[in-house]
């Protein structure tokens, strides 16, 4: 099995030394994201769900670099600052996600990179 490292202009660039995403035979494991607008390399502003958002955009362009897309991703952890924030994630998650339901953890954390308020990472099948 080979390893291949992908990247993508469409998301932000890591803020530490990791890849966005590694795909290894059919699986792709894509690294936690949080709220970074790509073309400013700037966390968005504003709402817990303007945060969200932007963070399953970043998904999304990962997945569809990696040659997998939202209905491929078969486990998913979330990492919220607030877990007051749950069922409004869950409103603006299943937009994303639809059917196709994922496996899923989600835990409150006291701290993210760069103050963020939610990160999400992914496995999915390419």
């Amino acid at each position: 099995m080979t390893k291949e490292i992908i990247f993508t202009a469409a998301a932000p660039k890591p803020v530490g030394p990791y890849s966005q995403a590694v795909k290894a035979g059919n699986l792709l494991f894509i690294s936690g994201q949080i709220p970074i607008v790509p073309e400013t390399g700037v966390p968005v502003q504003g709402t817990f769900a303007d945060q969200c958002r932007q963070v399953l955009e970043n998904l999304k362009a990962i997945l569809i670099a990696g040659g997998s897309s939202l209905d491929q991703v078969v486990k998913v952890n979330i990492y919220l600052k607030d877990l007051n924030h749950f069922k409004e994630l869950n409103r603006i998650y299943e937009q994303y996600f639809g059917t196709s339901k994922p496996a899923r953890a989600c835990v409150e954390v006291s701290r993210l990179p760069l103050e963020s308020a939610i990160e999400i990472e992914a496995v999915a099948i390419v």
